[in-house]
């Protein structure tokens, strides 16, 4: 089923997570920050719409590393039920695509359920101090060709890392649902 995010919250505060990575090193949501914000992607291997963005997600993560910024990826699917999600695909799917992040576990979905996920991508980007001030898609290419994009996640990023806050004008994230138990 193709889902849109819900219009970003300002200022929500990101609840505290303890996830696993599938090799089961343990993150935090303060030990993921960065000392600009965080950007936190939940994602999975098999949805069209996350294959067809993550080289550019994960080029984008790279750069926003590189600029002071924690980037983490979540995946809450159910893999019992969809097998391509599982620990083990999750560390293979990382490793194709290069992560430069951690990539964890949200095992009993608690995670996904806490932030209000609703599809794969579903992007939240915090200030420092851990509110919300992004909520959109990664830019404006999608499934297309993306060889003049707009990069609005980067360029949200950016802006909450210089002024604490996100632009007013956001377009919401698209994708597939995420599969709940």
């Amino acid at each position: 089923m193709l889902l849109d995010t819900p219009i970003c919250d300002f200022g929500w505060k990101a609840p505290n997570f303890n996830l696993s990575d599938p090799d089961g090193v343990s993150y935090s949501l303060k030990s993921s920050m960065g000392e600009k914000g965080l950007l936190l992607a939940f994602i999975c291997n098999h949805c069209p719409y996350v294959l067809a963005v993550i080289e550019r997600l994960v080029d984008d993560a790279k750069t926003l590393q590189q600029e002071g910024f924690g980037v983490v990826a979540i995946m809450s699917n159910d893999y019992r039920h969809v097998p391509a999600d599982s620990p083990e695909q999750m560390k293979l799917f990382a490793k194709k695509h290069n992560f430069t992040f951690p990539y964890l576990v949200d095992e009993d979905q608690s995670v996904g359920q806490a932030y209000g996920a609703v599809c794969t991508p579903d992007f939240f980007g915090f200030n420092s101090k851990a509110e919300l001030q992004y909520r959109g898609r990664l830019d404006d290419a999608g499934m297309k060709d993306a060889s003049h994009r707009a990069p609005e996640l980067l360029n949200a990023m950016r802006q909450i890392g210089s002024t604490g806050n996100g632009p007013q004008h956001q377009t919401p994230s698209m994708g597939c649902s995420i599969k709940w138990r």
